[in-house]
């Protein structure tokens, strides 16, 4: 299709179709069996053809549907091998591609919002889409100053289609359950839903995606476009070459996925320290890997994109994940469990074992365990098994937990980046990353950490809460630092070498060295 389906009765005709394609494949695997196939054969075939049609009506009909269909791709790793392949090559096209909008459609949105004479901002505009996504495209073009840029422009009616797709994906979330093995979709389809205005909203956007490429310029790791312009439905932004991360994924070099790993999971913690916000959408669609640092150096950067969805995390990542973490890595049963208690993960009417929490806990941060993890599907396909099994002690412990609305997106993106993770398959030291970047997770770490310890610590819903009356206060009366803005880092042992002493000088002293404004443009 060459343009998103306005019309409700379209989109909903097609998404309708998805359950009764479901009970047909169903019927016909039922049939199969009888005739005396076997069960787990005839399931993985009813699987594939299931998800084969998932994902074409899905990448046709981009919007919310498209967004779900992304949402879910990065959980692929936890498919059975044999089902996996086809499953890999539907996902790889949504994650980098979608059909295009016509050409007279964008100039119209570009001419609405730029002006008339909206082809006089740019030397160079190319009408082909570089990439498609869910609610808009992307345009390669050269900036009236003669900057590459990235032009990304949104589908009219994005915002009416991300609703009706999604209210219509939710009325059958229970048949799409098999699809991802041990994954509840409703609650993710209902927290994408909260997100539609986020996603929308091009403004919003933009402030994330400056905040980060401020934060990040000249960074030897992370590489984030600045913003050259922005206005409503229209997003203008420098131009970043790079390799997708899908092509890492399904051809990289064993250097290159143990650095997009490392990399990955190095974005994903300190983004939040040094930025206070949650980069939200983590399918490898968003990211690139750039060769050569800043300064022309040997190496490989992580590019990052797409900043329409983000967690605003004024203080970091909550410092009782990373207590909780750390306490169930020292095998502190019992305060573990009351943190999750005080934290809500484990609701005041359940009654749990707290050495059944542990024991439930511990396979699912292995990769904490060790000083390098090597992710694989295999890994990812096991702890899926061990979730999703009704008859699996884990699965019936899993029903009983809750998770906190204040940590579901912190949740979900977790999970997804440990999914890319699985797909690159790449060797990862996220012990380092969690030392130097989550708030708890060191035992020398902060009025948090030794509050933890104590069970002084009170849910992150109330710290929010103070942050929202009282963002002057450094401290609250609980003990717990609550900062407005995270302070900036000091230099690692590994880049204190590389600084230039009157930087570090100042760091120590707690002052921030100033940088160059043509630093800006990264």
């Amino acid at each position: 299709m060459s343009d998103l389906p306005r019309k409700a009765v379209t989109r909903t005709a097609k998404l309708a179709a998805l359950p009764l394609g479901f009970a047909g494949r169903a019927t016909w695997g039922l049939g199969k069996r009888i005739v005396g196939e076997s069960a787990e054969l005839v399931g993985r075939e009813v699987q594939q053809r299931t998800a084969e049609q998932l994902f074409k009506v899905l990448g046709e009909l981009k919007g919310g549907a498209m967004k779900f269909g992304q949402a879910l791709s990065v959980f692929e790793s936890a498919l059975p091998e044999e089902v996996a392949g086809p499953y890999r090559a539907a996902l790889t096209k949504l994650q980098e591609a979608a059909p295009p909008m016509p050409t007279r459609t964008v100039h119209t949105v570009l001419e609405k919002r730029l002006g008339e004479d909206w082809s006089d901002l740019f030397l160079e505009f190319e009408d082909k889409p570089s990439a498609a996504a869910s609610i808009g495209q992307v345009h390669r073009g050269v900036w009236h100053d003669g900057r590459e840029v990235a032009v990304k422009v949104q589908y009219p009616g994005a915002g009416e289609a991300l609703l009706s797709d999604l209210n219509q994906l939710s009325r059958f979330a229970r048949l799409l359950g098999p699809l991802v093995p041990g994954m509840d979709v409703k609650p993710l389809i209902a927290e994408l839903k909260d997100r539609v205005a986020e996603e929308l909203d091009y403004g919003l956007e933009a402030q994330a995606q400056r905040a980060h490429a401020e934060e990040f310029v000249g960074d030897p790791d992370v590489f984030v476009p600045a913003v050259v312009h922005q206005c409503e439905q229209v997003l203008v932004t420098e131009w970043m070459d790079g390799v997708p991360l899908s092509e890492i994924i399904s051809d990289g070099t064993e250097e290159q996925r143990d650095r997009a790993g490392q990399l990955l999971a190095r974005f994903l913690f300190s983004g939040p320290a040094r930025t206070g916000l949650l980069h939200a959408d983590p399918h490898p669609g968003n990211f690139r890997l750039l060769p050569g640092g800043p300064d022309g150096e040997d190496g490989w950067r992580l590019g990052v994109l797409d900043f329409g969805t983000v967690d605003r995390l004024p203080g970091g990542l909550p410092a009782p994940i990373g207590a909780a973490l750390r306490m169930t890595l020292e095998g502190e049963a019992e305060a573990v469990h009351e943190m999750l208690c005080a934290e809500g993960f484990i609701r005041e009417t359940v009654e749990l074992d707290p050495d059944a929490v542990l024991e439930y806990l511990l396979p699912i941060i292995e990769p904490a365990q060790v000083e390098e993890f090597t992710f694989t599907r295999g890994w990812m396909r096991g702890q899926a098994a061990r979730i999703g099994d009704p008859r699996s002690p884990a699965y019936q412990l899993a029903k009983q937990l809750n998770l906190p609305p204040a940590y579901l997106l912190i949740h979900r993106v977790t999970l997804s980046t440990i999914g890319v993770l699985c797909q690159l398959g790449g060797t990862v030291r996220l012990r380092d990353e969690l030392r130097e970047w989550l708030p708890g997770f060191a035992p020398e770490e902060t009025d948090e950490a030794q509050a933890a310890e104590a069970g002084e610590l009170v849910p992150r819903q109330a710290v929010d809460e103070a942050l929202v009356k009282e963002p002057s206060k450094e401290k609250s009366a609980d003990r717990r630092t609550v900062k407005q803005k995270p302070a900036k880092r000091k230099p690692t042992k590994r880049k204190a070498a590389e600084a230039e002493p009157s930087e570090v000088a100042a760091e120590d002293e707690g002052v921030e060295p100033v940088e160059e404004a043509s630093a800006a443009q990264g």
